[in-house]
C-alpha cells in the first residue's frame, strides 16, 4: 500500500524538542521531509533541516519558506507548535510577559498561517496543524493567558478552515493534555509579592500541574496521532489526544459551565 505522506514537505515551528520533535520524527519515519524553525538549532540532521528563528519574524519566516519552496517545489503541512507558558496569578503578571505570551503563542500562529497559505496554495493544497491543549478547553487558574492563547487558536483554526476550504487546505487543531517534555521545566513563574494570599494557591496549583506533567504520557503518541490525521482524507477540525482527556472535553460540553469550573477551582486552587 503506497503511503500517503512520503514525499511531502513539512514545516515545523518549535521542532528542537518536546512534541514538535516526536512529530518532526514520526512525520520523516513517514518519508516526509521536515524543516524546523525554532529559536535554537539542535543537531538532527538525520530527521529535519533546523532554521533559528524566532516565531514572531514573520517576514524572515517568510524568506525561509520562499528557500524551502524553491527547494522542493512544494510545501504540504505547516505546523504551528512553538508556544512556552507562564503561571502566576493575573494580578502579578507583568504586562511584557502578557504581551511576549500571547504574541508567541496566537499572534504568530495567526501571521504565519497567512504566509504559509501562500505556499500550500502554489503546491495545490494542504494541511496546517496548530497544536492547542486541553488547557484550552478546561481553563487552567494561574495559567489564565497560556489558557486563553490556546482556546484562541482553536477558534481561529476553525474560522480559517472555512477561508481555505476552497483551495483543498484543510486545517486541524490537535488539543493533548498533560505530556511528559521540557516545557514543564521551561514554564516561567510569576508569584510576585503583590498578592501574599494568592501563594499557596498558585504553588498548589504548580504543584499539581507539574506532578500530572511528569507523569504523563510522552510526545511520541501525538507525533503518532498527527500521522494519522494526515493520512485521512477528511481529517477532524479538532482532534483531543488520550482517551481521559477527550471524556474530560465531552463532559465539559455537557455540564453547566458553573459546575466545571468549581471542579476546577477544587482541583488547582
Amino acid at each position: 500500500m503506497k503511503n500517503k505522506l512520503s514525499g511531502k514537505v513539512a514545516v515545523i515551528t518549535g521542532a528542537s524538542g518536546g512534541i514538535g520533535y516526536a512529530m518532526a520524527k514520526q512525520l520523516s519515519q513517514e518519508g516526509v521531509r521536515v524543516y524546523d524553525l525554532s529559536l535554537t538549532v539542535e543537531k538532527h540532521e538525520e530527521i529535519f533541516k533546523a532554521y533559528a528563528v524566532d516565531v514572531n519574524n514573520t517576514a524572515e519566516i517568510e524568506k525561509i519558506l520562499e528557500e524551502i519552496y524553491a527547494e522542493n517545489g512544494h510545501v504540504d503541512i505547516f505546523v504551528n507548535n512553538a508556544g512556552f507558558g507562564i503561571a502566576g496569578a493575573i494580578e502579578d503578571a507583568k504586562p511584557e510577559s502578557i504581551y511576549k505570551l500571547v504574541n508567541t503563542n496566537l499572534s504568530a500562529v495567526i501571521a504565519l498561517s497567512g504566509v504559509a497559505i501562500r505556499f500550500l496554495k502554489k503546491s495545490g493544497g494542504g494541511r496546517i496543524i496548530n497544536t492547542c491543549s486541553v488547557g484550552g478547553v478546561l481553563p487552567l487558574p494561574f495559567q489564565a493567558t497560556y489558557s486563553a492563547t490556546k482556546a484562541g487558536i482553536e477558534i481561529f483554526g476553525r474560522a480559517l478552515a472555512n477561508e481555505v476550504k476552497p483551495f483543498n487546505i484543510k486545517v486541524t487543531s490537535i488539543l493533548p493534555g498533560d505530556t511528559k517534555t521540557g516545557f514543564t521545566q521551561n514554564r516561567i513563574i510569576e508569584n510576585g509579592n503583590a498578592n501574599e494570599n494568592y501563594r499557596k494557591n498558585v504553588e498548589k496549583s504548580i504543584k499539581k500541574v507539574e506532578k500530572d506533567e511528569q507523569t504523563g504520557k510522552g510526545p511520541e503518541r501525538i507525533g503518532k496521532a498527527v500521522v494519522k490525521i494526515l493520512k485521512k482524507k477528511n481529517p477532524p477540525l479538532r482532534k483531543t489526544i488520550g482517551f481521559w482527556y477527550k471524556c474530560a472535553v465531552l463532559l465539559s460540553r455537557i455540564f453547566p459551565t458553573k459546575l466545571i469550573n468549581y471542579i476546577l477551582y477544587k482541583l488547582y486552587c
